[in-house]
């Protein structure tokens, strides 16, 4: 219902109704609830309506008053198309009308209603609401000319729009139906404020919405479209153009205007001539089609917004910071393209002198005058005084200026276009914002008159757009040039421009006759008035061509530097611009600073060498001689007859001299300039680092120039051959570049390592990594071998890698690629056009030694890639002339090819097939260096590139020349491998993957055309894309995971440690394949440790299926034992098999992981899948022999159970007689005599039994036949020996070894004499400890008190068989002996082991043991007594207690095995020998160390024991809980099953139970017995008293775990962990044959032995011939030594020791990778000298006085080092 609302006080206020709710209320519909009113009572309509205000939402409606208006109401009804409503209110009121639609039509009707209900005709109007406001204007889009905005659609009835956009001066207005407008033609830059109103069909209008929009100017427009607008503020960087993104690696073409810039500096940054070709795909839209329309095929021609390239350029260099400027103009200046010389900008109106962007440009040219003495000229363009001429434009002009500047630079033979011009692509746009530049050129002669078109070198200048418009870019060139050229259609006779400026330069007109608008008399005006001659105008006639005005125009050029005197460098040309406002990119604060500081090094440079010598004195002579002993460090070929350990000693000491040395210098001047200045903040010391190349280049370029001359005078008399060397020499030393002082900072640090870490001289350069790796990520180079010391400082280039890492990370992994090859073949070349980066190049130097570069990878390619950032290592060139003359030249290049194809991913080998000795020599010192890597394990890929063929068939046509390039691989891997002695590499794929076709690379020249003036060719820039792009998809195919900066700078470390020995192959050793390794040891020690455990459950529930074999507890189907046998043995083969599947699958798997370096152990796969399948066969004749055993013993126990099984039913009938018998007497007996007639029964019963007693075995009849058996193979000497004495005559005393035989006893003699290490003692040495573990096996199998069996005898042969055959110094004869004498003496105590077992299973002793229990069951039995608790308590104790403990004691070995291989020490081998021989240097005790040496297994094993029981030592009975838990939980489901079984008889309820438990637990069948004799206990009483006896003895049994030591456990134990630990690490027991140190190789079935830590020769019983003193000599220092061996396996015969592999083939022996590698030893040597001599009767070391300094600390650190623990 409408509402109404009463008339308020006032009469002349207005009544407001809300109308809001009564839209279309049917109450309000006319007629309707309103009573008629009769026809004969007239009411007046209402008089004129007014309307008195009108809104968006109300309108006020006036009435005017009537005579009589009491007793009247007014009715109003209103409605729209979507809206009606109805009020009533009193007359004469005013009426506002709310919650109306905002412009919108209503129609009012009001009606008089009288009190009677008589109404009045109605009075109707028509009313608009005012219209609302468009709602938030929105500007879409702005450009420099363009707005376009929108806004939300108002309610109402809207008819159109009035907007209005207006600025100072300007305003449009417009008229629209939608909601949307765009102003064209504006001004840029402008503010524009925008009003939108909303018009109804009436006409009114809404208040406008206003708000204002900022036009783009011109620049930011393009830089908009360009996506270049976020790099106005924030300049593009050398690193972000640099770096690797998918734009860079694929050729997909711009397709949007944001593309061009990229699209640009991708082929700029690899010099591709083709850059500035800039069009997006949408504008190169074919025409093609199936019909005709030519009107449509004109008007697609202009499709399309093309930007002018100039533009695309001129955004650039506004959006770049000073380095990528300088970059871009040397790249442009190489492609021949102009260069901004002034650089405008279109917002500010300001022009920018880009004097720095150009300064890295220099240009070698020859003009005429050097023609005869071929000379010629090299310098910065910069500061070249060269006579400019600029070309101008003045009006508008017919002429294509460019174009014609670019016929006249080129001569006939090689156009090129070096301004862009309008018929070039793109150069027809419109330009946007290079109006106002001034491009730069330069025409170079290289001496050839049929060539050069000036005979002089000119600079050309271009002005781009009208002078009229760029007045002070034209006064520049008025006040620069030596001439102006004007070209113009129309000149103004009057010209002020012309006749105004101040005039340095000739004024030359030139203008085109062929134009309509051309006047001879205006320019015949401004002639006159600029004095102009006729030599000053050239006109182009009506019927002249353009070759014709070229050639006319030329001699205008030629004739102004022939006369002309005005020559200005560029740098000149900075003040003129400063006068003239114009800015210079020099001006900067940072610029100017780091010019300064770089001036202030640099100033002082007169004299090279001199400077070298005074101000770098740290990387001359001093950093040579280091380099020298470094290497002679570990080459020792000067070592002579000198002792080896002491002639090291004494290089360590030189080397400590040198350091010393150095480090007394100051830190000269320049190095104290140089390191502050690089310390500068920000972009400061990237200026000053430029600067200082810069200066240095021009200081080098100086010298080398003066050098030339003299060099050519003096060559011309060939008498001065002192002098030339001389000369040639300071060629070769007078280089001077910016890595000359890095190179001091490094050695500077370098140095300081050597000092102590608290030294202040130490902590101030400890910050100078931190720069070094701040500058690489700044895209400088870092030197990564010195290429004059050929050496790399390690400590510097690590700690600069280190602090690199820690910028970067977590992004740390990296890619490598490395190009490899002859000097001077361009490879730096190839990098820098490849990568965009700038190797040095220039001043005819080449790169010497190694540098290495960073390229950030952007994100959406890292995920191909795998890496962050890829590294690009530049080396100087193999077979370098400056190095040839040199004795060591292969050396350094074998070194240096080694190094650096280790450290990439892919290496790029530049060879060229037309010098076939050359290119023999190259790929021998190529295919040497990728042999060693396939022995390290580490796979690079190779691109083979053949420069300067630019056939388009040459790969076709080279097919043949392929054919011989793998031929000659292949020549050279069988030459390469014969001297690595690697034989069975016989052709280059077997080295790596390589295929002909796709491994090789034709490269096309690098010029197009004579230099100085040709352009790289496209060609050349097209194919090395084509390379790289080849490379990057190699990189992301190859699968590998990148290595991160860490890692990489250990391969760096381990590689060059390597190559500076002899024999890279035998000594190289890396932390990254010793952690690949280590992880592999640890995987595989866990996977055999499963497969162990697993078979030792196994072989335990097996054993007690054979030991309850026949008993109740039998749950098998068979009758006979062997067919049980049988039956378990194809199960544990089945078991066996599956776990060796699964040993290797796992190992296959382990390998295609590609994270882990898992690559770099391929090598040694093969060796754990055979220890894999050796570990099968190992455990298979473990598991064959105990189930045998088991199963024998069973067998030989079933007759003597079925004997007491006989005797006890025998007993238990006559005890039943006798309790009947008494029974029947019916008097009460005393317990006297009830004990009386049991013992008259049990007397007569035993006397009437027969015992037959088992057989004792001669034991020694079985051993002896074993022994012969185990010998048979060895012929029939030792058949021989054996019958010479019997076994029962062996082993009576302790053994002792003495050589037999005449000769043997001489050279005994003779040993003896010269105190040499005694064959004899080492072999009584050896013996001792083969006694001493049999004897500890014996031991161990005694304490098990089972019957002796035959694999117990032939365990011990083969642990005696597999001891010596890992000794060489062992002879048939010993062997003989040593086995009589250990068999005896086991066959001694099995005899003993086997009469205990029968004393113990005698039935009549077992018969007699249980007499009192017979006895007490007897009196039970005779008196009623209840027997259900103690019949439970009994079972309890004699059949269940027992059966538990032994499981426990078969399964506890394990656990605790389990359990400390956990502990890292027990991982790996490797982990192992260093916690022994930590543990030792920190307990001090001599004792130890010697029976570590002497008695290695013995000592191991005892230090296994001892950290058992230190880990067990808390009492923990962790393992016990868990098998007792497991035992007592078998028990009571077993009782349970009983229990349902409801036999109601004891007997078979125990039955039940003993058959439940019968494969975990094996039940005493004598216990069970004598507990089934005189039973009537109750079952369900019996059951209830087993439950409560299980529980106590539960209870008991954990007690006693406490309270037992856990030594007597492991006594009890069926496996005994201290053995199968050391089992576990001692590997295959092997022991270098020089020092005694352990192996330590992986698994048991390795082919090759090595040990991390070799040991001084004296701690292997090593002496001296002569003087009978203890060797220092370590046999990894002898092995790359000239010194010589003898022993028992040369015959006494000296051998040398770099051939050891000779005589042991199965050892490697590498050398100490660090040289501190054997500190820890040395140290014992040191600290134990006298006590070591004494126990091993020899005279004390002669120890090397650098030994005396190594302290505790350094001999641990050495031990980290050599075993590789973190």
């Amino acid at each position: 219902m409408a509402e109404s609302v009463s008339a308020m006080d006032s009469s002349d206020e207005e009544e407001y109704f809300d109308v809001s709710d009564s839209f279309l209320d049917p109450c309000c519909e006319e007629g309707k609830n309103t009573p008629a009113a009769p026809e004969s009572d007239h009411v007046p309509p209402p008089a004129e309506v007014t309307v008195l205000n009108s809104d968006q939402e109300t309108v006020s409606l006036g009435f005017p008053p009537t005579e009589n208006s009491a007793g009247f109401r007014l009715q109003l009804d209103y409605s729209c198309e979507t809206h009606r409503g109805c009020l009533t209110v009193d007359d004469s009121s005013p009426v506002k009308v709310v919650g109306l639609i905002p412009g919108t039509e209503y129609t009012f009707s009001i009606t008089r209603i009288a009190d009677n209900g008589n109404q009045s005709k109605a009075t109707s109007l028509s009313v608009f609401t005012e219209p609302s406001p468009p709602v938030q204007i929105t500007v879409d889009q702005i450009s420099s000319e363009s707005l376009s905005l929108h806004w939300d659609t108002p309610a109402g009835e809207v008819e159109s729009y009035i907007v209005t956009c207006c600025s100072e001066g300007y305003i449009v207005k417009e008229t629209t139906d939608t909601n949307k407008m765009t102003f064209n033609n504006l001004k840029p830059g402008e503010c524009y404020s925008l009003l939108v109103s909303t018009k109804l069909r009436n006409g009114s209008l809404s208040k406008p919405t206003v708000t204002s929009a900022n036009t783009k100017t011109h620049l930011e427009s393009l830089l908009e479209d360009l996506g270049l607008d976020h790099h106005d503020e924030n300049k593009l960087s050398i690193s972000s153009v640099l770096s690797i993104d998918e734009k860079t690696i694929t050729d997909e073409p711009a397709k949007c205007n944001s593309d061009l810039p990229w699209y640009f500096l991708k082929k700029l940054m690899m010099v591709n001539v083709t850059a500035r070709n800039l069009k997006c795909t949408s504008a190169c839209k074919s025409n093609s089609g199936d019909h005709l329309d030519l009107y449509d095929l004109d008007q697609s021609t202009h499709l399309g917004d093309t930007l002018n390239p100039l533009d695309i350029i001129t955004a650039l260099f506004l959006c770049s910071d000073g380095f990528v400027q300088q970059e871009m103009a040397l790249k442009m200046s190489m492609c021949q393209f102009s260069v901004p010389l002034l650089l405008p900008n279109c917002d500010t109106k300001q022009s920018t002198l880009m004097l720095w962007a150009m300064r890295d440009i220099v240009k070698k040219y020859r003009p005429q005058s050097l023609l005869q003495s071929k000379g010629f000229i090299e310098e910065r363009i910069v500061v070249s005084e060269l006579p400019m001429i600029s070309f101008v434009r003045l009006g508008e002009c017919s002429l294509s200026k460019s174009e014609i500047l670019n016929k006249l630079l080129s001569n006939s033979q090689q156009n090129h276009d070096t301004f862009v011009h309008s018929n070039m692509e793109g150069g027809d746009s419109p330009r946007r914002i290079s109006n106002g530049l001034v491009e730069m050129t330069w025409y170079l002669p290289c001496g050839n008159k049929n060539m050069d078109v000036f005979s002089q070198p000119v600079a050309v200048a271009n002005l781009r757009g009208d002078i009229a418009s760029f007045e002070t870019q034209f006064s520049f060139l008025c006040q620069t040039s030596a001439a102006v050229f004007v070209f113009f259609d129309a000149l103004d006779s009057e010209c002020e421009l012309l006749t105004n400026q101040n005039h340095k330069a000739q004024i030359f007109l030139v203008g085109n006759r062929q134009s309509n608008v051309f006047s001879l008399d205006a320019v015949i005006k401004v002639a006159t008035k600029l004095n102009l001659t006729n030599g000053n105008i050239l006109l182009k006639a009506k019927h002249m061509n353009d070759a014709d005005f070229v050639k006319d125009l030329r001699e205008k050029v030629s004739n102004v530097f022939e006369t002309s005197k005005v020559k200005m460098g560029i740098e000149q040309m900075s003040e003129i611009a400063h006068e003239l406002g114009i800015c210079v990119d020099e001006d900067s604060p940072e610029c100017q600073t780091a010019k300064k500081n770089a001036d202030s090094i640099t100033a002082e440079i007169q004299d090279i060498l001199q400077y070298k010598e005074s101000e770098l004195p740290l990387q001359g002579q001093i950093w040579k001689d280091l380099t020298r002993l470094e290497k002679e460090e570990f080459r020792l070929r000067k070592v002579g007859s000198e002792k080896i350990e002491e002639y090291k000693s004494n290089l360590l000491v030189q080397k400590t001299q040198l350091r010393e040395k150095q480090n007394s210098y100051d830190m000269s001047k320049a190095i104290a300039c140089f390191i502050n200045a690089i310390s500068s903040p920000g972009i400061e010391r990237c200026y000053f680092l430029k600067w200082m190349r810069m200066n240095l280049d021009n200081v080098s370029r100086e010298k080398l120039f003066d050098l030339r001359e003299q060099y050519k005078e003096k060559c011309k008399n060939s008498e001065n051959k002192e002098e030339i060397k001389d000369i040639d020499l300071q060629l070769s030393n007078s280089s001077l570049g910016t890595e000359h002082f890095f190179r001091e900072m490094g050695q500077i640090y370098e140095a300081s390592l050597s000092l102590p870490e608290t030294d202040p001289a130490r902590q101030q350069l400890q910050h100078l990594p931190k720069l070094c790796a701040e500058l690489m990520l700044d895209g400088f180079p870092l030197e990564l071998v010195d290429g004059e010391a050929s050496n790399i400082p390690i400590g510097w280039v690590s700690d600069v890698l280190s602090q690199l890492n820690d910028l970067v990370s977590p992004t740390n992994k990296i890619l490598v690629v490395t190009v490899l090859g002859v000097q001077s073949t361009g490879k730096s070349t190839l990098l820098n056009t490849m990568f965009g980066v700038q190797f040095a190049v220039s001043s005819g130097r080449c790169t010497r030694g190694a540098f290495m570069l960073l390229i950030k990878i952007n994100e959406n390619v890292r995920k191909d890639l795998n890496c962050d950032f890829m590294v690009i290592i530049d080396t100087e060139g193999l077979k370098s002339p400056e190095l040839a003359q040199l004795d060591n030249s292969h050396e350094h290049d074998n070194e240096l090819a080694t190094l650096v194809v280790g450290l990439s991913d892919i290496t790029i080998i530049n060879i060229a097939m037309e010098n076939s000795t050359e290119m023999k020599d190259i790929l021998q010192i190529v295919v040497h260096a990728f042999l060693r890597m396939k022995e390290v394990g580490k796979k690079p890929k190779c691109q083979f590139v053949h420069q300067n063929v630019s056939d388009v068939s040459a790969h076709d046509k080279n097919l043949r020349d392929r054919k011989l390039l793998l031929e000659q691989l292949n020549e050279m891997t069988q030459a390469a491998a014969k001297m690595e002695k690697k034989k069975e590499n016989t052709s280059f794929t077997d080295v790596m993957e390589y295929t002909p076709d796709t491994g090789n690379c034709y490269i096309p020249g690098l010029w197009n055309g004579n230099p100085p003036m040709a352009p790289v060719n496209a060609g050349y820039s097209e194919a090395v894309y084509e390379l790289k792009k080849n490379i990057i998809t190699i990189l992301g195919s190859c699968g590998s995971s990148a290595n991160n900066i860490l890692e990489f700078t250990e391969w760096m470390k381990s590689l060059w440690t390597a190559v500076k020995h002899e024999n890279f192959i035998f000594s190289f050793r890396n932390s990254l394949v010793a952690d690949a390794y280590m992880r592999l040891c640890k995987e595989f020690n866990k996977w055999e440790w499963d497969f162990k455990k697993e078979m030792y459950t196994w072989v335990t529930q097996a054993e007690t299926r054979l030991s309850n074999f026949g008993t109740p507890a039998d749950k098998s189907n068979v009758s006979d034992i062997r067919e049980l046998l049988m039956l378990l043995k194809n199960e544990a083969l089945t078991e066996l098999s599956k776990w060796e599947t699964k040993l290797l699958g796992n190992l296959e798997q382990y390998f295609k992981k590609t994270e882990g370096h898992v690559y770099l152990v391929e090598g040694y796969r093969q060796d754990f899948a055979n220890s894999a399948k050796s570990l099968r066969g190992e455990m298979e004749r473990s598991v064959f022999n105990q189930l045998t055993a088991a199963a024998d013993v069973r067998q030989g126990m079933t007759e003597m159970d079925r004997i007491k099984e006989n005797h006890t039913k025998e007993l238990e009938n006559r005890v039943s007689a006798l309790i009947e018998e008494c029974w029947e007497k019916k008097v009460k007996m005393s317990e006297e005599e009830l004990d009386e007639e049991f013992d008259k029964m049990w007397t007569k019963t035993v006397n009437e039994l027969s015992f037959s007693k088992m057989k004792v075995e001669d034991i020694f009849t079985s051993v002896s036949h074993h022994l012969r058996t185990n010998l048979s193979a060895k012929g029939s000497h030792a058949n021989d020996l054996i019958n010479r004495k019997i076994l029962e005559e062996c082993g009576l005393g302790p053994f002792k070894y003495k050589a037999e035989g005449f000769i043997k006893k001489c050279k005994e003699a003779v040993q003896l004499f010269l105190n040499i290490s005694s064959h004899t003692q080492a072999v009584q040495q050896m013996a001792d400890s083969i006694i001493t573990i049999c004897s500890q096996f014996v031991t161990d199998t005694m304490q098990r008190q089972s019957n002796y069996h035959d694999t117990y005898i032939a365990e011990i042969l083969n642990m005696i068989d597999e001891r010596l055959q890992n000794n060489q110094e062992s002879d048939i004869t010993f062997e003989v002996s040593l086995k009589q004498h250990i068999c005896a003496n086991a066959a001694r105590m099995f005899q003993k082991m086997h009469k205990d077992f029968i004393h113990e299973n005698d039935p009549y002793r077992c018969l007699n043991k249980n007499k009192e229990k017979f006895l007490a069951d007897f009196k039970d039995v005779f008196h009623n007594v209840d027997q259900c608790q103690k019949k439970a308590e009994e079972f309890t104790h004699r059949c269940l207690k027992p059966a538990v403990e032994d499981f426990i004691n078969r399964s506890l070995g394990p656990d605790i095995i389990g359990e400390m291989l956990t502990s890292e020490q027990f991982s790996t081998r490797m982990s192992f020998q260093y916690s022994v021989l930590l543990d030792m240097n920190s307990k001090d005790d001599f004792k130890k160390y010697q029976r570590f040496i002497c008695s290695y297994e013995i000592y191991v094993k005892k230090w296994i024991l001892n950290k058992i029981v230190e880990r067990f030592s808390n009492g923990s009975t962790m393992f016990e809980e868990q098998h007792l838990q497991s035992c007592i939980n078998s028990i009571h489901n077993a009782f349970q099953k009983a229990k349902k079984e409801k036999s109601g008889n004891v007997k078979s309820f125990v039955e039940v139970v003993c058959q439940e438990l019968g494969d975990k637990l094996v039940i005493s069948q004598g216990a069970l017995g004598a507990f089934m004799i005189l039973n009537n206990a109750d079952q369900e009483q019996f059951a209830h008293w087993l439950f409560k006896s299980v529980k106590d003895m539960a209870h008991a049994l954990r007690e006693k775990f406490k309270r037992t030591d856990l030594l007597t456990k492991l006594q009890n134990l069926h496996v005994n962990p201290q053995n199968e630990l050391f089992n576990k690490l001692i590997g295959c027991g092997q022991q270098c044959p020089f020092c005694k140190a352990p192996c330590e190789a992986g698994g048991t079935a390795h082919t090759e032995h090595f040990a991390s830590l070799h040991r001084p020769k004296a701690l292997g019983l090593g002496r001296c011939v002569t003087s009978g003193k203890l060797v220092t000599d370590i046999c990894s220092s002898s092995v790359i030594s000239e010194a010589s061996f003898r022993c028992i396996a040369t015959n006494w015969v000296f051998h040398p020791f770099k051939r050891y592999k000779e005589i042991y083939p199965c050892w490697k022996i590498p050398p100490d990778a660090s040289l501190q590698a054997s500190d820890y030893w040395k140290y014992v040597l040191v600290k134990y000298n006298k006590q070591l001599a004494e126990a091993f009767g020899a005279k004390p070391a002669d120890i090397p006085a650098t030994w005396k300094e190594i302290t505790p600390e350094q001999a641990e650190a050495s031990l980290k080092e050599s075993f590789h623990i973190k």
